[in-house]
């Protein structure tokens, strides 16, 4: 039975979370997240300082990438897990490889065809959530009949990573919407993964370099983008990478179906900062607090 002081309790919290902002209630997860590709030449040089640094200027999570058996960033799973943990940092994604091109003549380790198990292993044992395919080479992509056998090797990476509470997703560039007999590859992907097993991490900026529609996309399959990449477009022809904010992408328009989505977490990337990334990484989170969470 709900008594009177249960419901002014219950009322209170929801007032309160009223108060704060409507915004909270956006999604699910109240991080706001650097994809560490836009520090990736701090990260090589100074792994733990790059942390602090992206710490320091407000980031609560980011989505990092796997280096292979045991290792993110060339630093052992543990140690990573600890500098996260100094910095007050989460790291609920990271992104891997398909692994079927060959470096050297050798399959590349700790990719979704080559290893596997081992980098689900590392990925639970630092805490993630969602282990992301990050780009397909222009050897991995070919025709619609092979990016149906690439949806079914991400069906069977899904059921292992799922074992292990992680959620494998896809990230997409612009080559998975150039038309092949009338339809784009990303379609096919979508079709052939089980979409339990295989949710997309849907990129903002190259969704509109492809000349496609976010939200039309969320429409058409809701529930499927657990996780985005918020990265804008300049308002030049080039129409190249720029600080969130400072583009055409109208991401206050994409929030708000961010609930359809099933956004669970957001990652900001700039894949190309025009001076040093960490004052593009600051105009981006002081856009983002002041207008999207």
């Amino acid at each position: 039975m709900t008594t009177r002081r249960s419901f002014l309790k219950t009322s209170a919290v929801l007032s309160a979370g009223l108060l704060m902002g409507p915004k909270l209630f956006a999604y699910d997860k109240k991080y706001i997240g650097l994809q560490l590709y836009t520090v990736r030449d701090h990260m090589q040089q100074d792994a733990g300082a790059t942390l602090a640094k992206v710490a320091q200027i407000g980031y609560t999570s980011v989505e990092g990438t796997y280096s292979g058996p045991g290792k993110f960033y060339n630093v052992a799973t543990n140690d990573f897990a600890a500098m996260l943990k100094q910095n007050g940092l989460v790291m609920p994604s990271c992104h891997y490889r398909l692994g079927e091109e060959k470096v050297n003549g050798q399959m590349q380790p700790g990719t979704i065809l080559n290893g596997w198990d081992k980098a689900v292993e590392d990925g639970a044992a630092i805490g993630l959530k969602y282990m992301v395919c990050a780009f397909l080479s222009p050897n991995e992509r070919g025709t619609l009949d092979h990016y149906k056998q690439v949806a079914d090797d991400f069906n069977k990476a899904g059921e292992i990573s799922k074992k292990a509470g992680i959620q494998l997703c896809y990230h997409n560039h612009d080559f998975e919407f150039i038309q092949q007999d009338g339809k784009y590859p990303y379609e096919t992907l979508l079709a052939n993964t089980d979409k339990d097993l295989v949710k997309m991490e849907m990129d903002m900026y190259w969704v509109t370099k492809a000349n496609q529609d976010p939200i039309a996309l969320i429409n058409e399959h809701p529930g499927r983008f657990p996780l985005w990449h918020i990265k804008d477009m300049d308002k030049t022809t080039n129409r190249m990478f720029t600080e969130v904010g400072n583009g055409i992408i109208d991401f206050k328009k994409i929030f708000t179906h961010a609930k359809k989505a099933g956004l669970k977490y957001f990652f900001v990337e700039e894949d190309k900062c025009p001076g040093e990334p960490y004052d593009s990484i600051t105009q981006s989170i002081n856009y983002i607090k002041s207008n999207l969470v």
